[in-house]
Parts: C-alpha cells; structure tokens; sequence
C-alpha cells in the first residue's frame, strides 16, 4: 500500500491534470487522437512504415510523389523513412521477396535518394543522425566512399554526434576498395569522436592492412581486437590466418631483441603481451588446435598466462554496477540487500538459484540447488554455504507445501545464506551484484549478453566473468562443475613471439574451444618439451 499511496502523491504533485477524469473527457481524448490519425501527414506516417517493414520501394515512392503533389506537409521522420528505403535498394539489401531487389531497383534507389536528400535541404528539413547515415549508405551504394565520409564529417556542423553505424559505409567502402590510408583516415576520426570500433570494423581494416602488407598496423590492429573483442569469430580467425600464412609475414620481425624490455612490456601490459613489435624471422608455423585444462597449446606446447585484473578496475567496475541497480531496481529493496549482504558476507561464491535450478530441468529442481549448495561449502576454505539468490516465489508459495524444500530452504536461511529477491525485482542485479562485491565465484550458465549486461560496457566485464563464472554440467549419472579456466581466454602474445588467438568456435564445456596457433618453426622445437 506505501507503495501506491507514493505513486498516488507523485501524481498530484506532478501533473496539472485532473486525477479523475469524466467519461465525456474520455471521448474527447479519443476523438483527438482519431481526428490527428486522420490527418494525411499522419496516414502517409502508416503507409510509409509498412512500405518500409515489406520492403516496397516502388509503392513508397508514389505515396511520396502524391503527398508532394498534394501539398501534404513532409517531416523530418517521412524523409528519413524515404532515405532508409532507398539505401536498402541501392545496397541491394532490400528486405523483400527478391522480386523487385535487381538492378533496375537498386539504381532507381540510388537516383531517388539523393534527389530526396536534396529536397530535404531545400524545404529546409533538419537532418538527424539516421538522415546522414542513410545517405552515406546511398554514397557507398554509388562506390563513393569519400562522400560518405564528407556526410559524417558534416554531421557536427550540425551538431549531432556520430554514431557506429555513421561510419560503416565510409569505412567499409574504403576497405572494399583496397584504399588503406583512407580507412585509416575514418578509424582516427572515429576515436576523435569518441566512437569504439567493434569486431567487423576491426576486421575490415586488419583484412585491408593485410592485403596492402602494412606489418605495423597489423601488429596494432590485432592487438586492439585483443582488447576489444577478446574471442574472435570464424571470419576474424581467417583473416588472421590468411596474414600468418603469407611471405610477406614470413619477411617481418627481428632477429635479435632486448629480453629485458620484452619482460618489461609484459609486466606493464598485465600479462599475455609486450607490445614491442613482431619477434623472430622466417616461415610462421599456423595451426588450428586447442588448450588442455591447464592452458597449454596441444600445437606447440606453450602455456597460456592468467592476465590479472587491476583491483581499482575492480573497484571501479563495483562502484558503476551499484549505481546501475540502484537505478534499474527499487531503490528501497535495493538498499535493504547491500545492506544484508554487508552483515553476513563476505561469501566464497553466489549462487544464481533460478538458473541452477533449472539446468538440464523442465521444473525447478530444489536438490540439483542443495547439491551444488553442499559441493561449494566443501570446497569453501571457511566450509561455510555459497550465497544462495532465490526470487521471493521461489522461497514462499509452493515449495512450502513441500516439506523436504522447505527444510532445505529454512537449513540455508538459518545460516545465512539464502536471500529472496523481492517482488517485481531481476535476480541478475542481486547475484552479479553480490558476487562483485564480494570478489567471489559466480556460479550460473547464464551467458550474461542481454541488454542488462550490455549496460556495463564491452571492456572489463567479459574479463571479469572469465576469472569468475562457475559452470554446471547435469546428465542422469552426475552433476559437474567446470571452474574458470587457469588462463584467460583472449588473443596472447609471448615473449618469444608466437601467438594464440581463441575463437568462438566451441564453448570449452561441451565442445573444446578452437584457438590459432601462430609460432615461427624455429621456436616450436623447444617448446614442445612442454608436452612431453
């Protein structure tokens, strides 16, 4: 009831209108709103969308041309939805049947477009960041990435901020042209614009890079996509390849070098990389392979690191995820958990219950949770229970009537290791939240890629789940925890030069995972003693 009466006061204090309205009030809200659906701008608004969600370039043309005809007033969303639809042909990726999507489409797409980013211009129409995307995405379709370039550039005249997706059709149009010093240009405009590069940006310019034998932006491009993309995909793993591969590779990198300053960049770097330029010279020996359970290359032998973790990226990390739960969830309920969790932690490890429970499951299972439960507090070196996150439904209602859960669900919270999330509330927060502050184990399968994770950036938080995630396995015959792995998963170069570059093929719980091996022949011999 506090809770209503709240939002109740907010009301009153808040808005000007009545709290109660009539019911001739009523009417006269749903007339307005009818009246304005039947304004013309508003039904071309409709067409428009659906020409867009089908695909139907020809068809939103003549609603267009018509609309001009009649006077019907154009706005900035109309021109965009025109733009968005003339791109797609001209680019030839047209979500329709493939009926329309040939030539003739893509050229009318090509012709029309710019002639509708012109007469935006002319009724004096303000641009937005989709208006110049869409028509950098016109450029590009016309083999002009210059242009393209000149729209995003122009974009701050404007005053409106680049995005990502603003700067695909130039960087990528450069790419396809082979034109690397003019990619180059477009990756230094995006970091001056404070825009981050993610794996296909990276890729097309590693792919250019290797294609104009430019060895020192290799080198920093691979490196970048160590620190941004950490796994790569089927297509990343082939450019890489294709570079390790060639003569050009073969005939880079020195013969001599400090060990030293090796060692130092190493240190500097946290671990896995030095940073200093390619080692060694002649043919490199490229493999695909994989890691055993302690991180050595089943190719040649060498061991991976385990690249540490800064305690103040920790800290810092801690600090934005608490302000991000305070924000997402009831500040009030919030509050009361770090309270309680400030009482009886710290814990060795958290247990996401809700996604434990159900693991290999079609219900929840109270005694895959207790098994799990007990496997931990063995190996817990204060032998007390894990923290153990459960939703409120799940702790009272139907397990009550159960008397062997709720003996198990009163053994835990009897020691203090059981807490229920409140109504309305998303476990995500609680359990991430808990295991972050207290630096432990995590124990769930959630991959953690939705919209919630995304919130806490691309950088440290996949390297912080590496070093923390516990994984479970169930069959019929036994229940199976898989520990972080002794290495980090992310691309490592060694101090003597070779490198190892993990993919996304596999998931190392199931299926192995598939790592480039890249060494130069003359370091495999010894390092394969390791093996043996």
């Amino acid at each position: 009831m506090k809770r209503i009466n709240c939002l109740s006061t907010s009301a009153i204090l808040n808005s000007s209108a009545p709290l109660h309205q009539t019911s001739g009030e009523k009417l006269s809200r749903k007339g307005k709103k009818k009246e304005h659906m039947e304004l013309p701008e508003s039904l071309l608004k409709y067409k428009l969308d659906m020409c867009s969600r089908h695909g139907k370039l020809v068809e939103a043309l003549q609603l267009y041309d018509e609309a001009r005809e009649n006077g019907v007033p154009l706005s900035q969303y109309h021109y965009n939805v025109m733009l968005y639809l003339c791109s797609s042909a001209g680019s030839g990726s047209l979500g329709q049947d493939g009926s329309e999507n040939d030539e003739n489409l893509k050229d009318l797409g090509m012709r029309r477009g710019f002639e509708i980013f012109q007469q935006m211009a002319i009724y004096n129409v303000a641009p937005n960041e989709a208006t110049f995307t869409n028509a950098a995405r016109l450029a590009t379709a016309r083999e002009d990435p210059e242009m393209a370039f000149d729209l995003v550039k122009k974009m701050k005249n404007f005053g409106i901020p680049p995005r990502l997706r603003s700067y695909g059709p130039a960087l990528f149009g450069f790419c396809t042209k082979g034109n690397a010093d003019k990619a180059y240009e477009v990756d230094e405009h995006m970091v001056d614009s404070g825009v981050l590069a993610e794996e296909s940006e990276l890729s097309a310019l590693l792919k250019v890079s290797v294609d104009a034998k430019k060895a020192d932006k290799v080198y920093e491009l691979l490196h970048r996509i160590r620190a941004t993309v950490r796994q790569v995909s089927e297509s990343s793993a082939q450019i890489v390849e294709d570079w390790f591969k060639s003569n050009f590779a073969a005939s880079v990198g020195v013969e001599s070098w400090d060990v030293n300053k090796i060692k130092e960049g190493v240190v500097k770097g946290g671990g896995g990389w030095h940073g200093q330029g390619w080692l060694g010279s002649g043919n490199w020996r490229i493999r695909r392979t994989q890691m055993d359970k302690k991180g050595v290359c089943q190719s040649c032998g060498e061991k991976l690191v385990c690249i540490d973790i800064d305690p103040k990226e920790t800290k810092k990390f801690a600090s934005s995820l608490t302000k991000l739960a305070c924000k997402k969830e009831a500040k009030t309920g919030f509050a009361k958990f770090q309270a309680w969790l400030q009482k009886h932690g710290p814990f060795d490890a958290v247990i996401d219950g809700a996604n434990v429970g159900l693991v290999n499951q079609h219900h929840f299972n109270f005694f895959q949770v207790n098994f799990v439960m007990n496997k931990l507090r063995e190996m817990s070196p204060s032998k007390r229970f894990p923290l153990l996150i459960l939703h409120k439904r799940r702790v009272h209602g139907k397990p009550d009537k159960d008397p062997r859960h709720k003996k198990l669900l009163e053994t835990w919270e009897k020691c203090g290791a059981l807490y229920a999330t409140p109504l309305g509330s998303d476990d995500d927060w609680y359990w991430l939240y808990a295991a972050v502050h207290c630096n432990c184990l995590l124990v769930t399968n959630d991959e953690m890629r939705d919209h919630l994770f995304q919130l806490l950036g691309s950088s440290f938080f996949p390297r912080w789940k590496e070093k923390h995630q516990v994984r479970i396995s169930v069959s019929k015959r036994s229940i199976q925890l898989h520990m972080p792995p002794p290495y980090s998963i992310v691309i490592q170069e060694s101090e003597t030069g070779s490198w190892h570059v993990p993919t996304v093929t596999g998931d190392d719980l199931e299926t192995p995972r598939q790592w480039l091996c890249a060494t130069r022949s003359k370091i495999v011999s010894s390092s394969l003693s390791n093996i043996f």
